[in-house]
């Protein structure tokens, strides 16, 4: 029997920087709202100096978030004030209610051109993401622009962002309550950019943009009704570029997808 050689460290840096793991942490859980809370240490005096001052521990702005009811109300809020893309993208950008913002390097708004007939939406930005602040730049991002591509779009004829703006750290999955605070503001994204047609990458955004808690491999290829509350958008589902990177075999489905959003496009309806 022939053993596999162990992995240099150089090997295992790499392996866990495309896994997402960009921190390190200890081996027992801390509790830092519980550091937060606790009192300072009491000063240590030396025998012949006089006590130093001990300075308070600093806490970021924003680092204790709102409660989720709290947060959610204020995304709905803001978000309805916002007349312009540039009126919500600087709202989210001074929105203190998502403790996302502030382990994530940048906010990631969206990319493409804001006039195409056609919106992408996805779940969250990754790590490539997070340190361009552009949507869709990783390897998702450059299967995404093929893909496209396949059908003659570009990212000057086709708009895309994502459900959650900011990366989660370690591209964990976002919370039910970080999307429930979020969703405010892609809701008012997409009626601003007004396409004639959205297409939901993946289960988290499939679900919840189209209030639906079916499966993506029974939602994909279906055309769903995307209700703005000003007008109706057809919907598509289909799988999420980063999905198809780790399951190629449904890359022959994600082209039917493709050809059906080809379809309506060439219709021009």
């Amino acid at each position: 029997m022939i053993t596999e050689p162990a992995p240099t460290v150089r090997e295992l840096l790499a392996f866990y920087l495309e896994a997402g793991v960009d921190c390190a942490l200890a081996e027992e859980p801390v509790d830092r709202l519980a550091e937060l809370d606790a009192p300072p240490p009491a000063p240590r005096v030396a025998a012949v100096q006089a006590p130093r001052p001990v300075a308070a521990p600093a806490v970021i702005r924003g680092e204790a978030a709102p409660a989720p009811d709290v947060a959610i109300a204020s995304a709905r809020e803001a978000a309805r004030t916002a007349p312009t893309l540039e009126a919500l993208r600087e709202l989210m950008q001074n929105f203190e209610g998502c403790a996302l913002k502030h382990t994530a390097t940048r906010l990631v708004f969206a990319d493409g051109n804001p006039q195409a007939r056609i919106m992408f939406v996805g779940e969250a930005p990754g790590r490539d993401e997070d340190i361009e602040g552009l949507p869709f730049v990783g390897r998702s991002g450059k299967l995404l622009d093929l893909m496209i591509g396949a059908i003659g779009l570009n990212r000057t004829t086709a708009y895309i962002t994502n459900v959650i703006p900011w990366r989660p750290p370690g591209n964990r999955t976002p919370t039910p309550q970080e999307t429930q605070i979020c969703l405010p503001f892609i809701q008012r994204h997409i009626e601003l950019v007004n396409p004639d047609m959205l297409v939901t990458l993946g289960n988290p955004s499939t679900q919840t943009l189209l209030s639906t808690r079916e499966g993506i491999m029974r939602t994909r290829g279906r055309w769903f009704d995307y209700d703005t509350g000003q007008r109706t958008i057809r919907a598509l589902p289909t799988f999420h570029p980063a999905y198809l990177l780790r399951s190629p075999s449904y890359k022959r489905l994600a082209w039917q997808d493709l050809r059906a959003i080809a379809k309506v496009l060439a219709q021009g309806s």
